[in-house]
């Protein structure tokens, strides 16, 4: 019965003899990268014993598809021992993410989350959103899944306790109250409108109900209320009513998301071949969002894997809560909690069997994952057809996987910079993203502008170190397709499908003009072609990114030549300045006093630069 499958895989494996290997092969845990023909790992596993591990994939016995797909392309394996199949779990957790292994499930959402920050280092801390790593000074609320509910609940707070959210540049040079004082956000410690101890209780109640302490922070506003009115205080006791009525307010909203304790939920759905993993935060009893993970999953990969290599990589990056909750058994949970503990330096738990209203979250997540998993996959479905009109309008014998599209930004020729976008079957890739500061051509001399920008970018593609693209766009008409065509002559780099999108006569969309090399004659493609929907999205998308670049340029170029007008004032001095203050405009509102506090910023220098931006 098994004759067929047991000869294929024989065939597979005779390209690599494993025998010499697994005669001196240890039976002790530890990682293994597989290895192709061109020195790439294309697979990373750990083992409690490396040799029955490493032995099974050669095997006689029936396999499935991927681990088939596996042993055909191995050309050599590389083995590390461990002490433990802990240390082989982290070990291979980072090598995943050192080499990116095709056939490893690959987490692509590496990004941090935000959090709300307190200051603990002044004397009135302020709220503000962060992003960035936990072991910041001060404390720390969230994670929140995304900068608009981070903004939500800072606005909450506001609301409720007044605490302020300016820089400490803007307090320090305050003289009279701002705006958001004005509208009752702020209660202008700035300017001596509060006392320092009666602020700091402010700030504590906040940080109360950051830890879902709620009726603590009633109780004692209940308190406060009642001891304004026995002192005939009725406009403050009318505010601290006022209070209380906003917090039953909020309470009733987040009535229905009541829980108990710090806790993430992980649902994970396979829809269609798409794995999306669904978080869903909850922090001091709040339901806080959720966000969607789309991981790279190579076929025949099993929901426990794909669990598994989740929450290893996921919370490599994220402060994980004391309590998961998964919606999928995992047998080494033990393993990674221990793992996890030890890195965050407090106990982990992950729970798969829960009750009550865990399982109803645990429900929730899942259904989040479906529903997640089916938008992606329609959405994939849809581009991946954009791409087959694309390649049969444009000529190709197959469907493009990767394209690539050029723009170039400027002011007057100055501050110049050059973009370069990529596309692939499941739409941007971002990470592939590039900007190129322009120098060394003539202002306002687009053609040399973007022959740099694409010499340095197909250097790199020469030699290996970039994919080649199947299709280059260039924003722009015959001039530019020309000037794209010259250097990739020069570079020698062929099987590259040039193609230039200029405006159409009244320069509207679904009115694009395209030239390809060798073609006299434009083509055009009609207004509702999906063909040229993904061409308009990859075209603005270039034009996008170009556009913050420059800008981005522009203001630092701008913000450097004005304090370069200052005697005195060095790079050094310049960047120095700048991260003191927090931009230009806290350095025009300093006063001598806090200009001369900077390290390196004598009196004199202060004086001179107080007196650059204050003169008449």
């Amino acid at each position: 019965m098994n004759r067929p499958i047991e000869k294929k895989q024989k065939e597979a494996a005779a390209a690599f003899d494993p025998k010499p290997l697994l005669r001196n092969l240890t039976h002790r845990p530890g990682t293994y990268e597989m290895i192709n023909k061109k020195g790439s790992v294309i697979y990373v596993g750990k083992a409690r014993d490396l040799r029955r591990r490493v032995g099974s994939y050669f095997s006689g016995r029936a396999k499935d598809a991927k681990t088939m797909a596996l042993i055909k392309l191995v050309t050599d394996i590389q083995v590390t021992i461990t002490r433990t199949e802990t240390e082989a779990l982290i070990l291979e957790s980072n090598l995943i993410k050192e080499h990116k292994p095709r056939f490893n499930v690959l987490l692509r959402d590496d990004k941090s989350y935000p959090y709300i920050h307190v200051t603990t280092d002044h004397d009135f801390p302020r709220l503000t959103s962060y992003r960035g790593s936990s072991k910041k000074t001060g404390q720390l609320f969230g994670p929140y899944p995304s900068a608009g509910s981070v903004r939500e609940g800072l606005n909450q707070l506001q609301k409720l306790f007044r605490v302020r959210q300016c820089d400490d540049s803007y307090f320090s040079n305050r003289t009279r109250p701002c705006l958001q004082y004005q509208i009752q956000r702020c209660t202008a410690p700035c300017v001596g409108l509060i006392a320092k101890e009666e602020y700091q209780r402010d700030v504590a109640h906040a940080m109360l109900f950051l830890h879902g302490q709620n009726q603590v922070v009633t109780d004692a506003l209940v308190k406060r209320m009642e001891q304004a009115s026995q002192r005939q205080a009725f406009e403050r006791a009318a505010q601290y009513r006022d209070q209380l009525a906003e917090l039953k307010r909020i309470e009733e909203h987040q009535l229905a998301a009541r829980a108990r304790g710090d806790f993430d939920v992980v649902g994970l759905v396979d829809y269609e071949g798409v794995h999306c993993l669904s978080v869903m935060f909850f922090r001091a009893g709040r339901l806080l969002g959720n966000r969607n993970h789309f991981p790279r999953v190579s076929r025949g990969a099993d929901e426990e894997e794909v669990m598994r290599a989740f929450l290893m990589q996921y919370y490599a990056t994220q402060k994980p809560p004391k309590e998961i909750l998964i919606s999928h058994s995992i047998s080494e949970a033990e393993v990674i909690q221990g793992i996890l503990s030890d890195r965050a330096s407090y106990r982990i738990l992950i729970k798969h069997h829960v009750r009550g209203d865990r399982a109803r979250w645990v429900r929730m997540a899942v259904t989040n994952a479906k529903n997640g998993a089916v938008v992606q996959r329609r959405s994939s479905t849809t581009f991946v057809q954009q791409l087959e009109t694309l390649g049969n309008k444009l000529g190709l014998s197959l469907a493009p996987s990767r394209l690539e599209c050029f723009d170039v930004s400027h002011t007057g020729g100055t501050s110049t910079v050059a973009s370069c976008v990529v596309f692939g079957p499941e739409g941007p890739i971002k990470s592939d993203y590039r900007r190129f500061n322009i120098s060394g051509v003539v202002p306002g001399d687009d053609y040399g502008a973007l022959r740099q920008a694409l010499e340095r970018r197909y250097r790199r593609v020469k030699s290996g170190e970039v994919v080649i693209p199947d299709i280059l766009f260039i924003d722009g008409g015959r001039g530019q397709l020309s000037s794209a065509a010259t250097v990739l002559d020069e570079l020698q780099i062929t099987n590259v499908c040039l193609v230039g999108i200029a405006k159409g006569p009244e320069r509207k969309p679904g009115h694009e003009r395209l030239y390809l090399v060798g073609q006299q004659a434009p083509t055009h493609l009609t207004q509702n072609s999906a063909a040229l929907h993904l061409i308009q999205q990859i075209r603005d998308e270039a034009h996008r990114f170009a556009v913050g670049g420059h800008r981005m340029r522009r203001g630092k170029n701008q913000i450097m030549s004005t304090l370069e007008e200052i005697s005195g004032l060095g790079p050094k001095r310049r960047r120095v300045l700048l991260q003191q203050f927090g931009g230009l405009q806290a350095v025009k509102r300093a006063g001598v006093d806090d200009l001369s506090r900077v390290k390196g910023i004598s009196l004199r220098l202060a004086e001179n630069i107080y007196e650059y931006f204050h003169s008449e």
